[in-house]
């Protein structure tokens, strides 16, 4: 199914999409924990009960990437079993794993073999819980933008610890308060002047900050590396209660937009009242977000799988742009019933089974006591309570229901 999904979501380019793709740095040795990484390379250390490259991936997801890649170094296959060929978000993943150390730079030379978009690239061993919707403003005109975060008494050779902005452009600054925090904005002609080995930090960055051709933008958001002894214990600590979220399980037709039957088209897709200000408020409330919808016009022929995930993957860019951010959905393309062979059976995802919800406990943090799920038929509170969530019926207003449930 997976193998699939993944070619047909490659014949999918809305044009209303955010045309980025997303880069995972995923490495490095490790030296300075080798304690730990002599059997488990960095990205795949658990935090909680999720490796912290699993947390990388749902956090970035929800912005409706176009691919993501993962760009994998030392015990890279470990890394490519867990996640080359999944799906994360309707996105789908690829890991390309180097066959000998080429550094950060000659990492990033293999993407020219893909077909790349402009992208954003972020490193596997740290996190940097900034907005990216903030952060790709103004990227029309730039080659290379960073996003700098707070130095805390971080000392690396391989952090560009004293930098600083003024007119927008990332400049060297001594005892400068902030550093590079990991996360680049790329345009893909970037990859042109790129050498099959080096690193993009030292060999290429620091000679375009002087001569001040990278863009960059100030945050004040958390950050840490999991990179040393010390913050790899720090992080043990603090991620596992940052990761772990309240959830929102949302069922779609009658309850974000009104049922008329098979929606999968712009014009019968028609938002309730106070759905926009309910989605925004469970944002603020740091829940997040799930929809789980069952789609047996898929196995009834009455639109095909493409259709579905291009008509939903614009759904998930009209939400952004309302800054709403949806951080998975689990769909049932399957009817016992159906008229189109390979969807015609009865699987234990299809609501009132829960498999679809089951999924998603096991691939994210949730705190199921503190979440519920919304849902218009009977199959829906059967489906909740196979979860243990708490379950609601749709009401008039989305917005109230939302804020009386929280």
């Amino acid at each position: 199914m997976a193998k699939f999904f993944v070619k047909l979501l490659k014949t999918i380019c809305p044009k209303n999409l955010q045309n980025l793709d997303l880069v995972i740095l995923a490495g490095g040795l490790g030296k300075r924990i080798s304690f730990i990484t002599k059997n488990t390379p960095k990205p795949l250390i658990k935090f909680g009960k999720l490796s912290f490259l699993n947390h990388l991936i749902n956090f970035y997801a929800k912005y409706n990437f176009n691919k993501i890649y993962i760009l994998a170094g030392y015990k890279g296959n470990l890394i490519k079993k867990k996640f080359d060929r999944k799906i994360a978000n309707l996105t789908p993943v690829k890991c390309i794993v180097e066959k000998k150390p080429k550094g950060t730079a000659g990492a990033l030379k293999e993407l020219k073999k893909q077909k790349i978009k402009n992208f954003i690239l972020v490193n596997g061993d740290s996190f940097f819980d900034i907005n990216l919707k903030k952060f790709i403003k103004g990227t029309k005109d730039c080659l290379v933008k960073l996003a700098l975060a707070p130095n805390k008494n971080y000392k690396s050779n391989n952090l560009l610890s004293n930098i600083d902005i003024k007119n927008k452009k990332v400049f060297f600054k001594e005892n400068s308060k902030y550093m590079n925090g990991g996360i680049y904005f790329i345009n893909k002609k970037f990859l042109k002047i790129l050498k099959n080995k080096g690193s993009l930090e030292q060999d290429y960055l620091k000679d375009l900050i002087i001569k001040r051709k990278i863009s960059g933008i100030k945050f004040n958001n958390f950050f840490i590396d999991i990179g040393t002894k010390k913050n790899l214990y720090k992080s043990k600590i603090v991620l596992p209660k940052l990761f772990i979220h309240n959830a929102a399980f949302l069922d779609r037709d009658g309850v974000i937009n009104y049922d008329y039957g098979y929606v999968h088209r712009h014009k019968d897709f028609l938002l309730k009242r106070g759905v926009v200000k309910g989605l925004q408020y469970l944002i603020k409330k740091k829940f997040n977000i799930f929809i789980i919808t069952n789609q047996s016009g898929i196995a009834k022929n009455y639109y095909n799988e493409k259709q579905f995930l291009n008509f939903q993957k614009s759904l998930n860019e009209k939400f952004y742009n309302k800054n709403i951010f949806i951080n998975d959905i689990q769909y049932c393309p399957h009817h016992p019933n159906g008229k189109i062979q390979k969807y015609k059976i009865k699987c234990k995802c299809r609501k009132p089974n829960n498999k679809m919800i089951l999924n998603i406990i096991k691939t994210h943090e949730i705190n199921l006591n503190q979440s519920f799920m919304i849902g218009d038929k009977k199959i829906d509170e059967i489906c909740a309570k196979k979860s243990k969530l708490k379950f609601f019926y749709p009401k008039e207003n989305f917005y109230k229901l939302i804020k009386n449930i929280i």
